[in-house]
């Protein structure tokens, strides 16, 4: 079938991206779903720092690929041999499938899938090989997803079901912001009553950590970032104090959770920093693979602290998701928050540029 995405022709362009363009929107031929997999007209999709990080080149990916990893649709055609989701059903997309077959797998959350970090680093689907091409010209799929379409095929295990009350809008959020920032504070930081959790980088992962505190009862919770309207954000959005990055310095900020999100070694090095004796530092940014950060061993040993990478929240995101759609319900997780514009796909390009210029939390693209 004929489907309308947003495709990477190249990487390292120069910016602006509204002017040099490297996102083209294009038709694109969409192979039915094979065994195992599902068809899914697309509803919303969300724009994310990881799919900024293969346009600016720092996470490379074979190109040219149909981008977007976080997004919800309904399903249209069942793949043979899935017999728990039918037609009709509201699905998030998840941007790490799970085997459920490998080692990594039996980690409960704490490994990525061995599997599945090679489909995405391919940029194929779990069972192999691309669904899309234009011609004779293989499009790559973004991190099992390739949410930037009308249409999008999926393998059973990209997907979590969702009842179809929960609106696409908060839905499509589930599936890298709340399961990598709220994962990170409940999984991997494993924050409790009486403790203090300070998130370095308020970007929509970083908020969507912030949310995940505020939405504990006696949690004390900082934000900090070098952009002072996130940290007028963060206080809106019930942090009990925030700070530029000099100030949390001066003010001498210990924290027993710091989630660092903002994914550069002078952030990480600033988190490891305001971690108290006995605390944890979670880190869940992507940086550049050259880019590099100076520890000390000493201070981990003889203060007892810890660091915990965290890739996608340290989550299982059947187990998760539903867990964080309950304090949604409930409304102590309002990421609603986190939607700070609405866009059509043609504005794909300069909606990085949001993202890069470090103006926007969320930006959705509606499908109609």
């Amino acid at each position: 079938m004929k489907i309308r995405g947003a495709v990477l022709e190249r990487m390292n362009d120069s910016r602006p991206y509204s002017s040099s363009k490297p996102i083209s929107i294009r038709e694109i031929d969409l192979d039915p779903p094979g065994a195992g997999e599902l068809l899914v007209r697309m509803e919303v999709a969300s724009v994310c720092h990881s799919d900024l990080s293969v346009v600016n080149g720092s996470r490379p990916r074979p190109v040219p690929m149909l981008l977007g990893h976080e997004a919800a649709g309904i399903v249209e055609v069942v793949g043979e041999g899935i017999e728990d989701i039918d037609v009709g059903e509201r699905v998030i997309t998840t941007f790490l499938p799970r085997c459920d077959e490998c080692r990594a797998c039996a980690s409960g959350g704490r490994a990525p899938c061995i599997n599945g970090s090679a489909s995405n680093a391919s940029g194929v689907l779990l069972r192999g090989g691309s669904r899309l091409h234009v011609g004779n010209t293989e499009i790559r799929h973004h991190l099992g997803v390739s949410g930037f379409a009308t249409y999008a095929v999926l393998d059973r295990r990209s997907v979590v079901p969702v009842d179809l009350d929960v609106p696409a809008r908060i839905a499509a959020m589930m599936g890298c912001a709340v399961l990598t920032g709220g994962g990170a504070v409940i999984n991997s930081g494993q924050l409790c009553s009486g403790e203090t959790l300070a998130v370095v980088g308020l970007g929509g992962v970083g908020m969507a950590a912030l949310l995940a505190g505020v939405a504990h009862d006696d949690v004390h919770v900082i934000g900090i970032d070098a952009r002072p309207e996130k940290l007028v954000l963060a206080r809106q959005f019930g942090a009990t104090a925030a700070y530029l990055p000099e100030e949390a310095r001066e003010a001498g900020v210990h924290a027993d959770v710091v989630v660092e999100a903002v994914g550069s070694g002078k952030a990480f090095e600033s988190a490891i920093g305001i971690t108290a004796p006995g605390g944890r530092t979670v880190t869940v940014g992507l940086p550049a693979s050259n880019d590099l950060a100076t520890v000390s061993p000493l201070l981990l040993v003889a203060e007892g602290r810890s660091i915990i990478g965290s890739y996608m929240g340290s989550s299982v995101p059947s187990r998760d998701i539903p867990i964080f759609i309950a304090m949604w319900r409930a409304g102590k997780f309002p990421i609603e928050k986190l939607i700070s514009d609405e866009i059509d796909l043609a504005d794909i390009n300069r909606a990085m540029d949001q993202l890069a210029d470090g103006n926007a939390l969320r930006q959705l693209i509606f499908f109609s």
